[in-house]
């Protein structure tokens, strides 16, 4: 499993801090049963949110393989993929020019 990143630890712990005092706000508990039960509950709130932090892409030799699998527009001049690189190149269309009375 990768190490967590700076994202991640940020937060996790400002989920873990928000929702403990939030929740021991909102339930008014005093005894030591419920404290356990709303920081168990937080605990898992911020390892929840600490986990679905997106990752950051990679760098180095992953990208370049996706920048030679980008797709390339298909334009005038451009060869399809699917095209071998040693197959001659289309003839242009011709070009009707309007006739001028």
């Amino acid at each position: 499993m990768p190490r967590p990143t700076a994202a991640q630890l940020a937060y996790g712990s400002a989920t873990v801090i928000v929702s403990t005092i939030a929740m021991l706000l909102l339930s008014q508990t005093s005894t030591g049963l419920g404290v356990a039960v709303i920081s168990a509950a937080a605990l898992a709130l911020g390892l929840l949110v600490a986990l679905t932090v997106p990752l950051p892409r990679r760098r180095g030799r992953h990208a370049a393989t996706r920048s030679t699998t980008a797709v390339h527009p298909v334009g005038p001049g451009t060869v399809p993929r699917d095209v071998p690189a040693d197959a001659p190149a289309p003839e242009p269309a011709p070009v009707e020019h309007p006739v001028h009375h």
